[in-house]
């Protein structure tokens, strides 16, 4: 008796040793493809919550909100790198915005970086976010300089009209740093 169950407590040794082994391999397999989270897309928008404060959503191309981004994700906002909780794909902007500002939103990931820059225009109780494209940061000063460049009268207006808009766009916050940072991360991502 002793001869047959000396050989089933073996077997049952090894099997015991390899199901233990099986189960790791397939918890380390879990872990190791699980589905990573990656915002790719965000918009601006009023925070409904709190009063001179913005949210930023997490969305794909369409627009639609990616109620399956949650978690903590690290932004530079305006220059300042702020940690943003998500939860079911938006994070509240915790500072309060008390006049009509740009704002510079940027996340970098795996697939690369992802910025945007937002004009906020505060009337009344209200934020408004208005997107700005880096075609439009562009065109500005190009158009003015061609105007200039065609109309040899229009060089002083076009050297004020220049003049007034760095100085719009520096009193609400884009320095020039920012302005062509908004610039060069629009021609990287058009290619």
């Amino acid at each position: 008796m002793q001869i047959i169950t000396a050989p089933i407590r073996a077997f049952y040794q090894t099997m015991k040793k390899l199901l233990l082994i099986f189960c790791f391999i397939t918890a380390a397999h879990s872990f190791a493809f699980a589905d990573k989270t990656a915002i790719n897309h965000f918009v601006i928008k009023e925070n409904p919550f709190a009063v001179d404060e913005v949210a930023v959503v997490a969305t794909d191309t369409a627009g639609v909100i990616q109620e399956n981004v949650n978690g903590i994700f690290t932004f530079v906002m305006n220059g300042f790198t702020e940690e943003l909780k998500f939860d079911k794909g938006t994070a509240f902007y915790r500072h309060k915005l008390d006049r009509s500002t740009f704002l510079y939103a940027k996340h970098m990931n795996d697939s690369g970086t992802h910025a945007i820059l937002y004009y906020i225009y505060k009337h009344d109780s209200k934020l408004s976010p208005f997107h700005i494209s880096w075609v439009l940061l562009i065109a500005i000063p190009l158009l003015l300089v061609l105007l200039a460049y065609m109309f040899k009268r229009f060089i002083i207006i076009a050297v004020v009209i220049f003049c007034i808009f760095l100085y719009f766009n520096y009193h609400n916050g884009l320095s020039i740093p920012t302005f062509f940072e908004s610039i060069i991360d629009g021609l990287k991502n058009m290619f």
